[in-house]
């Protein structure tokens, strides 16, 4: 595979090498540092991450120019440096992704915008030997899911129709056996949310039960012994279509759509839940206002890739920004 190194590309990118120089987090810093740890090559929002192995794997979204990419790409936090990878056999924007043993899955998604077309598709890619293969569809095409494995298991939550109507669906694949099984649906049906694995549970938070000014902070709780949902303390600000994940025992979320509708921008919001209290806190200040971004955890360093700055993707951002805790 061809070695892409990053580059700077644009003046929003070269902007915000200025504002944001490397920052390490100190004892004091409770509430972490931020620093931008690359660019990327191809600006891109409504994109996915999940890293494997201490590498990050970003798949599909949309340019100015292509609503469903299928570029798939490998970024090595190490040396900064992305790598193309075999492009997905079919793009998407807005599909779900996570990582299992020694995979990449890809699922739903949606092939035109705004939020048009919805896929069932899941794609699988090995790894090890750089190759998709298609497993079983899911049990209707949906686009603004969310897709994480847990307990061994892929679950993907939520999503729109192609009705437009936004879903609770959750169903549940199992590599084992190759198939899909229906779990307890969500109590509220919504898209753009965050689904995040924590260590007391999978846990759904923030999205929309509409239209994009429909945003919830509602946050559930996943028992998967009993096929239940339990409600939790909620966002302190509703929102959707931020990026979270799971990193020094805390829930964190990023940005979201939209904070000001006259000037068309999006969330700088960045909170993190703490599940052994049941309580949301602010984090350090947000480099930008960000949504449609894609998120990911290497080693002691919770990374946040590409979106926009606007209530849309005509504002795209190159940057790779990383998020520390002392």
């Amino acid at each position: 595979m061809k070695r892409v190194t990053s580059t700077v590309l644009g003046s929003v990118a070269l902007c915000s090498f200025l504002a944001f120089s490397t920052v390490s987090p100190s004892a004091a810093d409770s509430n972490g540092a931020w620093s931008v740890a690359a660019q990327m090559t191809t600006a891109r929002t409504e994109i996915v991450a999940d890293s494997s192995n201490g590498k990050i794997y970003v798949a599909g979204g949309q340019t100015p120019t292509v609503q469903d990419s299928t570029m798939f790409q490998e970024f090595d936090p190490a040396t900064r440096h992305w790598r193309d990878l075999a492009p997905m056999p079919r793009g998407a924007s807005h599909p779900g992704v996570a990582a299992l043993n020694g995979k990449i899955y890809v699922a739903g998604g949606f092939a035109r915008t705004v939020h048009k077309d919805p896929l069932h598709q899941v794609l699988e890619y090995d790894i090890a030997t750089g190759k998709w293969r298609s497993v079983a569809p899911l049990s209707s095409p949906r686009g603004s899911i969310s897709l994480v494995a847990f307990a061994g298991r892929l679950h993907a939550i939520g999503g729109r129709t192609a009705d437009g109507k936004t879903v609770g669906t959750h169903e549940v694949y199992d590599p084992a056996t190759g198939k899909w099984t229906m779990a307890a649906p969500l109590p509220v049906g919504r898209d753009h949310l965050a689904a995040v694995v924590a260590n007391d549970g999978l846990h759904v938070f923030a999205g929309r039960t509409g239209a994009t000014v429909d945003n919830v902070g509602l946050h559930d709780v996943y028992d998967a012994a009993a096929d239940k949902w339990r409600a939790l303390a909620p966002m302190p600000t509703p929102r959707s279509s931020g990026a979270a994940v799971f990193y020094h025992g805390l829930t964190i979320y990023y940005g979201g759509e939209c904070k000001d509708a006259k000037t068309r921008t999006a969330s700088d919001e960045f909170d993190g839940y703490d599940p052994k209290t049941n309580s949301w806190r602010a984090l350090a200040k947000a480099p930008t206002p960000l949504h449609a971004q894609a998120a990911a955890v290497v080693s002691e360093t919770a990374y946040f890739i590409g979106g926009s700055s606007s209530c849309g993707s005509d504002r795209p951002s190159l940057a790779v920004y990383a998020f520390r805790l002392p």
